[in-house]
């Protein structure tokens, strides 16, 4: 799974620099070129509200997902935890 952040879209848009728009939205040009990239794990709901009131738009203006590859779709990593047990069949009582 992908998320994408079409930041550089909406700023083009706009005329508007990563500066001018990091200032406004209250988050250093750092952490927005870490959303443009796509190295950020997370983005809070006030970061995004602040986002989508800059820059007039919705959410999905700025986010889409892209789907996995269809040869990613048998790699079986699940991660850890409860869940992955869950679907290994491990941890059930029976």
């Amino acid at each position: 799974m992908a998320i994408v952040v079409d930041l550089d879209v909406q700023l083009a848009k706009r005329n508007m620099s990563v500066g001018e728009f990091a200032a406004a939205v209250g988050i250093t040009p750092a952490n927005i070129a870490v959303l443009k990239n796509g190295r950020a794990k997370a983005v809070r709901f006030t970061t995004l509200d602040a986002i989508c009131r800059i820059l007039d738009c919705q959410p999905g203006d700025v986010l889409r997902w892209i789907p996995d590859d269809q040869d990613d779709a048998g790699d079986g990593d699940y991660g850890s935890g409860a869940a992955s047990r869950e679907r290994s069949g491990a941890g059930l009582a029976g």
